[in-house]
């Protein structure tokens, strides 16, 4: 099973576009690089919108909106989406009439059974009083190898809590059935024909295309949003953004400790969201750009080997349900060459850079807690050495009254 993966496939990430006035409705599922085009849609908005595509989101993709209408939790710590965020998004969906518009978000995935797809849909196709029309509705699910998704999202989930180490959550997921522990929303999202089955039950399966990422393409992503669109060639570029890296081995390894410690010792989550996920990890990740020396998260030969059987049969059932295939599906049932670590390198090590902008990274959110009621800056647009001086001054004022 084992494929050559020195070149990108031949076969196009294309299609023909869809007609003037589709709603395109892009689930994700979860994988590296979907969050990178996503900010290349939001940063495209305004040109998208004068060629006749809109994008009616607020930010980069309405994740607070997909959550709500699914009936998920948010991110540990955050405030559970309700209503409200899945009604903002319909009124701006509904506010773009007959014009074509996309809406994109990952978490769509997470839509636990047919019914909830069904009111996703015709939520989104019914204007106001309106019944719609399911047909108008275009559904684009992106798919990348399982072995490329394995280690991003366990990533992900150390980053909300999680403290299972890499190998024995993957064993978990692969060798001890009903697979769903410590992570049940894995499957939900990853078993990628069951999948496009749901969601061809309720749209038909002339409403869905597939598309595959080949992860040596850099463009096919954004590519395949074009052609569907018929949006300029290269209107959808990258934006550089440091803070969508991912996290190296040893970076993850020292948050994955820390989540051990934190549920230890019975801290609350709202603490865990301020200053470790929107705090220590952000700041970690745009200011520190990994060396030759990092080692990435390195997924063993028997994962990889059951990734690809698992691969296989799913795109064999994903191609029985007659819905439009964009790409090589062959990457979803290869094997990927490993990556042994050397005998010296076995062991992630974490950089004290690393570590000392992870803690800055805290202790900038406790800062602008402070400086809050005189200013609405974030932590990231204020100077770094205004908060240190702001947060050492007031720390100075405690041990003097004391």
């Amino acid at each position: 099973m084992e494929t050559d993966r020195s070149t990108p496939a031949t076969a196009p990430v294309s299609g023909a576009p869809l007609p003037v006035g589709t709603r395109l409705l892009h689930i994700g599922p979860h994988a590296p690089g979907t969050a990178s085009v996503q900010g290349a849609l939001f940063a495209a908005k305004d040109a998208m919108a004068a060629r006749g595509v809109d994008f009616p989101a607020h930010g980069g993709h309405p994740v607070e909106a997909a959550l709500a209408v699914c009936g998920r939790p948010g991110m540990t710590g955050d405030a559970r989406p309700d209503e409200r965020h899945w009604r903002r998004l319909l009124d701006a969906v509904h506010a773009t009439g007959g014009r074509t518009s996309l809406i994109s978000s990952e978490f769509f995935a997470d839509a636990p059974d047919d019914a909830t797809v069904a009111r996703i849909v015709d939520d989104l196709v019914r204007d106001r009083d309106r019944d719609g029309d399911r047909d108008r509705l275009h559904v684009l699910v992106t798919l990348s190898p399982l072995a490329t998704i394995m280690p991003s999202q366990w990533q992900q989930y150390v980053q909300n809590g999680l403290r299972t180490g890499y190998e024995d959550w993957l064993d978990h997921m692969l060798r001890r059935a009903p697979y769903e522990k410590p992570t049940p929303s894995f499957w939900r999202r990853h078993r990628h024909d069951r999948l496009v089955e749901r969601w061809v039950r309720v749209v038909g399966a002339g409403n869905v295309t597939v598309a595959v990422v080949d992860d040596r393409d850099r463009g096919g992503l954004t590519r395949t949003f074009e052609s569907l669109l018929a949006l300029p060639r290269g209107l959808l570029a990258e934006v550089p953004d440091t803070s969508r890296r991912s996290l190296t081995s040893a970076e993850t390894e020292m948050l994955r400790i820390l989540n051990r410690e934190f549920r230890g010792n019975g801290l609350p989550d709202e603490i865990y969201s301020k200053l470790v996920r929107n705090g220590a990890v952000p700041r970690m990740r745009k200011s520190r750009r990994p060396s030759s020396d990092d080692i990435g998260i390195s997924t063993p030969v028997w994962a990889l080997e059951a990734a690809a059987v698992i691969g296989e049969a799913m795109a064999e059932r994903i191609g029985a349900t007659g819905v439009r295939v964009l790409g090589d599906p062959a990457p979803l049932s290869a094997v990927p060459p490993s990556s042994p670590l050397g005998p010296a390198r076995t062991t992630p090590r974490i950089d004290p850079e690393a570590a000392a902008q992870a803690l800055y990274g805290a202790l900038a959110v406790v800062a602008a807690e402070s400086v809050r009621a005189t200013t609405i800056r974030s932590v990231h647009q204020t100077p770094s050495g205004e908060l240190v001086r702001v947060l050492g001054h007031r720390m100075l004022k405690r041990m003097k009254r004391r």
